[in-house]
């Protein structure tokens, strides 16, 4: 099964932020969101999408000294996941497995950004 993962991020620059990395095309997905992921259902959270990165980032931890991501990288969650429906930068429903995200996730694109809430 393919791995996700999610990186709370404090950046100097950006502030504190939570990625969520997703394992596809044998790269992590990733995208950025401004508060923590939602654990439970009714809660949304707006993100956008970033540069993927390469699937040995998914075990990073510490600190990133340069550039516009220097600050703290710690691992919030992490496990596996499985795809129940994915429509290619449209859509993705899947059921996350993690310590802290379990059940039925979707990620939807909208005109603002990415939506990500569990259903």
């Amino acid at each position: 099964m393919p791995i996700f993962v999610i990186h709370e991020h404090h950046a100097k620059r950006a502030g504190l932020h939570y990625d969520l990395r997703l394992e596809m095309d044998d790269v992590l997905k990733s995208w950025a969101f401004r508060k923590e992921p939602p654990t439970e259902k009714g809660i949304k959270r707006l993100g956008i999408q970033q540069e993927d990165h390469e699937l040995e980032y998914a075990s990073f931890e510490g600190e990133i000294t340069e550039g516009y991501g220097a600050g703290e990288v710690l691992i919030w969650d992490k496990g596996e996941y499985e795809i129940l429906e994915h429509v290619p930068d449209e859509k993705i429903v899947c059921t996350m497995n993690g310590f802290k995200l379990k059940g039925k996730y979707v990620l939807l694109k909208t005109n603002m950004g990415w939506l990500f809430f569990k259903v």
